[in-house]
């Protein structure tokens, strides 16, 4: 067995896992990044599945990304990053003869205007709300992506609000978004906005946390629109490449790490199943599943039984069925508003919302999907021939239906559900796939079972809890052995910040003197006894 040694050794070629490598490779390490497949960007990747079209593989907007502190820090623009953004920034129907949908435009005060013109008062409403993000952005931003607890984040929010005003913003991000969307608005069409962003993720619309997301994707989509890389998602990978490459880190794809070893408590190499043991001096930084790290790449005796047994408890988000349309034409929608729309959410009223999300609670195939449309070309012309359209829709079947019946059954109603919505979408079509849940798994190991988010994004499982009670974070109970991927907080989205804050993690302890670094890695393993 042939062995090389560095200072820290990257396992997967994702968002997460490039941005810790350079990083690292910015503080002085010598970095090598692992990836099993033929490719670096793990759900960042892009391809031309129809000739002349491009297509986003897995995720496609970003609106994370255009705010990520890490992002930032990189300066991913001076390596051929670039983003554009549709006029429109997302938009959401009330059904599907909804001839007038409701948008978010580039302007609030333009959002206001259409939404004051539907509902009394919803514009001031609107406005409102935007002022408040614009007071809390940056405290908001670092409250939610930076490591727990989020000291520096709770401190700035405090002072930008002030105490009382703090707890009631407190208590807004805490609600429910149906309920946080009625104590808001009063019409229909705005609180539909929060509504759709919040299905973004899979909690149900009743639940807490909902509120989180749906506040946050909406103003973001207000603030920085929701973004895409020009010439499709892979750029955004090209660029973290590129960057860690001019600080020195080696990728190695094709290269699957099969063990993680462990030597007196502290991670110390990994072997890859070409036979190669990789000897790491510093660290190992895994952009992994938590199910993966701790049930597959680590011996058993590595792991205590505490662990094991919370992470039987591991629950895993909803699983994807993606459509991706090639179409001749625009999308021919009833509603003309979206045809300048980059993000529209189809299927769903308010009610219809809580139904689809029972069905899904309840192992129930949607027969009436709500679902994320994207047009790509409409926010990035460099994605197919002029006066075309590359588009896909995503949505999602019961927690554990993954075969491919019911994703091709999902599939075809997603299909009835734009011809609902845009009558002749089907006679646009000129290439049609389907990404069942198993080919995202087979695509990506970390979308087990079609599950994009790296694991729940319910209250349950976030923040210290994720990915399980004792193991929060991306510090591990393995000495120099970090969690880099969406499996620790701050979760899903493409941002970067799972790895920016595992590789913060790791220079910290190189900082910390012998018996320091000891007491912390010994008292991880104390919490899992």
């Amino acid at each position: 067995m042939s062995t090389e040694t560095v200072d820290a050794v990257v396992i997967g070629a994702g968002p997460n896992g490039l941005t810790a490598a350079a990083a690292l490779a910015d503080a002085g390490w010598d970095v090598l990044v692992l990836e099993e497949q033929p490719q670096p960007g793990g759900a960042v990747r892009s391809a031309e599945l129809h000739p002349g079209f491009r297509t986003d593989l897995f995720s496609a907007f970003y609106p994370l990304g255009a705010v990520s502190p890490a992002f930032a820090a990189l300066d991913l623009e001076s390596h051929g990053l670039s983003w554009s953004r549709s006029p429109n920034s997302f938009g959401h129907p009330l059904g599907p003869e909804d001839e007038d949908a409701v948008v978010v435009s580039r302007r609030a005060e333009d959002t206001a205007a259409d939404l004051e013109r539907r509902c009394a008062g919803d514009g001031e409403a609107w406005m409102t709300l935007v002022e408040q993000w614009n007071t809390v952005r940056g405290s908001l931003l670092k409250l939610l992506l930076s490591p727990f607890p989020p000291v520096r984040g709770s401190t700035s929010l405090l002072r930008a609000l002030g105490p009382a005003e703090s707890l009631r913003f407190a208590r807004m991000l805490a609600l429910p978004v149906r309920r946080l969307s009625e104590e808001l608005f009063g019409g229909d069409a705005a609180r539909l906005l929060l509504l759709g962003n919040a299905m973004h993720s899979d909690i149900p619309p009743d639940a807490p946390g909902s509120g989180v997301m749906g506040y946050l994707l909406t103003m973001l989509a207000q603030d920085v629109g929701f973004p895409c890389p020009v010439g499709g998602a892979g750029a955004l990978t090209d660029a973290l490449v590129r960057r860690g490459e001019h600080a020195g880190v080696q990728l190695r794809c094709g290269d699957r790490v099969t063990d993680i070893d462990v030597e007196d408590g502290t991670a110390v190499a990994v072997r890859t199943a070409g036979g190669r043991r990789v000897k790491a001096r510093r660290a190992i930084l895994a952009d992994v599943s938590a199910p993966a790290l701790y049930g597959k790449l680590l011996a058993s005796s590595s792991v205590t039984e505490r662990a094991r047994a919370d992470l039987q408890g591991f629950e895993w988000d909803t699983p994807v069925v993606k459509v991706n349309y090639a179409l001749d034409s625009p999308v021919p929608w009833r509603s003309e508003s979206l045809s300048r729309t980059g993000t529209v959410h189809v299927g769903a009223d308010s009610n219809a919302m809580v139904r689809w999300s029972a069905d899904l609670s309840t192992g129930v195939v949607p027969e009436s999907p709500f679902l994320l449309f994207g047009q790509m070309t409409t926010t990035d012309p460099t994605r197919s021939p002029a006066g075309t359209e590359s588009a896909w829709a995503y949505t999602h079947l019961p927690r554990g239906v993954t075969d491919d019946e019911s994703a091709d059954l999902l599939a075809e109603r997603v299909d009835a559900q734009l011809e609902a919505y845009a009558p002749g979408f089907r006679d646009t079509i000129l290439g049609r796939t389907v990404q069942r849940p198993a080919d995202l798994e087979a695509a990506d190991a970390n979308l087990v079972g079609g599950a994009v988010n790296g694991g729940t994004a319910q209250i349950h499982q976030q923040l210290f809890l994720r990915p399980a009670p004792g193991l929060g974070g991306s510090r591990t109970p393995v000495g120099k052995l970090y969690l880099a991927s969406a499996g620790a907080h701050p979760g899903g989205g493409v941002h970067g910040m799972c790895g920016w804050n595992a590789a913060d993690a790791a220079l910290q302890d190189q900082r910390a003197t012998g018996p320091l670094r000891r007491g912390l890695h010994a008292l991880g393993r104390r919490v899992m006894s």
